[in-house]
């Protein structure tokens, strides 16, 4: 019997569920667009979103992609985190979660519709570049739990700020119509100033607290490892987190407000986003070593 290294595929283990996975993901991105679609021709011919035809189909790809997700960690044993694909996959799918949580809960039928646009924009561009799923591991976390969840809490995270790049957009949105005072048309069904802040400021707060944990996870095994050195990505990913936290006391101290402060978490979501392209790397190069300690003590 051969044990399988770190970085081996093997035909069998994948040749069904990934197949599979690959064509709910693409049944998902198929609803999202649609509902990307259908929300614009409701707005060109009624002035105004189809909210519950939107919401409909975004829960029907986020079923979809749920599908596609399970059948992908079943195949690599673990959260499926091992690939570009897989992450902009489980970013949009945090982004839908939250959105049916909160969409259901306020005024919010175009965030809706901007969802649908940032869920399918990021699960067609991750699916039609070949190169992005091109590598696939096996128990890409070893039998390590703290990365995993590190992992699948950091990513979630950066869902989270994709719905707060949302709703910083229609914040900008709302503003302008004020200040050209065109408040007809469809502007008219964006939340109100007060209402979109009060969301961003709840969004900021969710998501900078998952991050903590996702660090405070980290940090774990970080601190256990033996050859551990502070490196650029964890850099990277703290300054992430700090320029979250500060943002929000800022924002709670009334330093940070209007047009500014919805731009400073447009700037968090595009940070994370470029971090997110990175952090396969580093859970690959993390995994390496315990799919290794995993790999002898199988023997």
């Amino acid at each position: 019997f051969k044990q399988k290294t770190a970085y081996e595929i093997v035909d069998c283990d994948w040749s069904s569920d990934v197949c599979s996975s690959d064509l709910w993901l693409w049944v998902a991105a198929g609803f999202y667009l649609a509902g990307f679609l259908q929300g614009t021709l409701a707005l060109r011919r009624q002035g105004k979103p189809a909210g519950t035809a939107t919401f409909l189909l975004l829960l029907l790809g986020y079923a979809a992609q749920l599908a596609g997700l399970s059948l992908r960690g079943r195949a690599v044993g673990g959260c499926p985190l091992g690939n570009p694909l897989e992450i902009y996959q489980f970013t949009a799918w945090s982004a839908v979660t939250l959105y049916l949580v909160v969409g259901a809960t306020f005024r919010l039928s175009l965030l809706g519709y901007f969802s649908a646009c940032l869920a399918a924009t990021l699960t067609l561009v991750s699916l039609a570049i070949p190169g992005w799923d091109s590598t696939q591991r096996v128990r890409i976390f070893g039998s390590n739990p703290w990365i995993e969840l590190h992992a699948a809490l950091a990513v979630f995270s950066y869902g989270v700020f994709g719905l707060l790049a949302l709703t910083s957009v229609m914040y900008l949105l709302r503003n302008h119509s004020l200040r050209s005072k065109r408040l007809g048309g469809w502007f008219s069904f964006l939340p109100s100033i007060r209402d979109l802040d009060h969301i961003s400021v709840r969004l900021l707060g969710a998501g900078t607290v998952i991050l903590a944990v996702a660090l405070a996870v980290g940090s774990v095994h970080w601190l256990r490892a033996p050859d551990f050195s502070l490196n650029a990505k964890i850099i990277l990913t703290c300054a992430i987190g700090g320029a979250a936290t500060l943002a929000f006391i800022l924002r709670l101290r009334g330093t940070l407000i209007a047009q500014r402060f919805a731009w400073a978490c447009l700037g968090l979501f595009f940070a994370a986003l470029l971090r997110s392209e990175e952090h396969t790397s580093e859970l690959q190069s993390q995994s390496t070593i315990s799919y290794a300690v995993f790999c002898l003590k199988k023997k």
